[in-house]
């Protein structure tokens, strides 16, 4: 059995190729400045709407690739509420959702302060609000006791992905990682983000909530790369996509003596990513400030502007009266009145499908 990173005398001291990451580092580094530019000629409350968005896949997504589904509009305006974001449709939102959202703002929107033992048990314990995952009962709030393997397969049949290191040494090893993350200045934010990734992860320091608490370590990383704590694109949503390369790299630098360059230049490019698939939602964002400049004057009521803000987001389908009728909340009567004044306003069209019920759009501007 190949021996583990970690087996090896000062396993830290991680070494890579400078020649095979500096070409995608500095592809990444020029698209944070430019998103950060395309956000900025946003304006305010664009920009606000761009944050809340990605903060809320970011927390959704990272659930998600632990196999637990969190309801997005709970998630959504959980953050918003904490942010002070004033949007429409609030809904409230269970305990468990609290507190995974507290760990990701904390994470984000306060990047500046240390990391430490403490805050990391806070964001143990805000994960894990029963002292329960599932049915099983966890150490809540401080590291793991026991050994930890990760194993797939049926009983009987297990097959050892791998072991972390021995639970009497998490502790000195954490310690060596928190010094490191607090005063080691020497790196590049995004690089750091990338060996704090990994690194967080062969500790595998708790009974559980290892993966989340490894990606808002990464997002804290990445919000003093910038100089923010506004969130334009979503890493751990582009880890879901990714998640079989995600498991796969992990699974062989976690063999290697010290060179982590597989690593690195797998997290790079899953970085440029999810920049990637920002600019799509970024534009979706300007087409939607836009229509609300053009139309600041226009008398809108609340459903109208929440259907009409749905349309610019994430709505599946045709729009038809009664799906109106059902996401606003209102008879079918009230929905017909809604949208025929919206085409008498020329903000919405009926499609040229026939059929008996109508479908509807809107107009291009």
């Amino acid at each position: 059995m190949a021996k583990y990173i970690y087996e090896h005398k000062n396993w830290t001291q991680f070494s890579w190729q400078d020649k095979a990451i500096n070409g995608m580092f500095g592809e990444v580094r020029l698209m944070q400045g430019k998103i950060i530019g395309q956000m900025n000629a946003l304006g305010f409350s664009a920009k606000e709407e761009a944050t809340l968005t990605a903060l809320t896949l970011d927390v959704v997504k990272s659930s998600e690739i632990e196999g637990e589904l969190l309801n997005y509009d709970q998630v959504r305006s959980s953050i918003a509420r904490r942010l002070g974001i004033n949007t429409a449709g609030l809904v409230p939102s269970s305990r468990h959702i609290e507190g995974v959202v507290e760990m990701m703002l904390d994470a984000t929107q306060r990047y500046t302060l240390p990391l430490t033992e403490k805050r990391l048990f806070g964001w143990h314990a805000a994960l894990f609000p029963t002292g329960y995952s599932g049915p099983y009962e966890i150490k809540v709030g401080r590291y793991r006791t026991g050994e930890m393997q990760i194993v797939s397969g049926a009983l009987g049949k297990e097959k050892v992905h791998y072991e972390a290191v021995k639970p009497r040494l998490v502790k000195a090893e954490m310690d060596k990682f928190l010094n490191w993350f607090n005063n080691d200045n020497s790196l590049d934010p995004v690089l750091k983000a990338a060996i704090a990734h990994f690194w967080f992860i062969i500790i595998h320091p708790f009974d559980d909530g290892n993966g989340r608490i490894g990606r808002a370590i990464t997002d804290m990383l990445l919000a003093r790369a910038e100089g923010s704590g506004e969130r334009f694109y979503s890493m751990s949503s582009q880890i879901l996509t990714e998640r079989k390369q995600y498991y796969e790299v992990l699974q062989k630098v976690q063999h290697s003596k010290g060179d982590i360059t597989g690593w690195l230049e797998w997290f790079l490019r899953c970085l440029k990513n999810a920049m990637l698939a920002t600019e799509s939602t970024t534009q979706k964002i300007l087409r939607k400030a836009e229509f609300w400049k053009l139309h600041e004057h226009t008398p809108i009521n609340e459903r109208q502007r929440l259907m009409l803000n749905k349309l610019f987001e994430d709505f599946e389908g045709k729009l038809q009266t009664s799906k109106w009728a059902k996401i606003a909340k209102t008879s079918t009567d009230t929905a017909l009145r809604d949208i025929k004044d919206l085409v008498e306003k020329g903000i919405l069209q009926q499609t040229d499908e026939g059929g008996r019920n109508a479908n509807y759009e809107l107009v291009r501007f």
